[in-house]
């Protein structure tokens, strides 16, 4: 089983996007983030920080899709 790893923000948004979130709105570093069905999450942007695995699984609770969904998601896009 492939582990859930930190990552740079921009890679989670990207992920998200791919999954259909829209970037709702912008407050300091946090990025909200809605799916058409009314999922939302928020993403905190930190240019110098990955997001942790812990925010990581957080996020992948909020967007209701598995971890291993999100394993594959990042396999098509590239990023692990």
């Amino acid at each position: 089983m492939t582990e859930i790893k930190p990552l740079p923000a921009k890679k989670v948004i990207k992920a998200l996007e791919k999954l259909g979130f829209e970037q709702l709105r912008q407050k300091g570093s946090h990025l909200f983030m809605r799916h058409p069905d009314g999922r939302t999450t928020i993403i905190p942007i930190h240019s110098k920080k990955d997001i942790g695995k812990g925010l990581i699984r957080k996020i992948i609770n909020d967007a209701k899709i598995s971890r291993d969904e999100w394993i594959e998601l990042l396999k098509q896009l590239i990023i692990f």
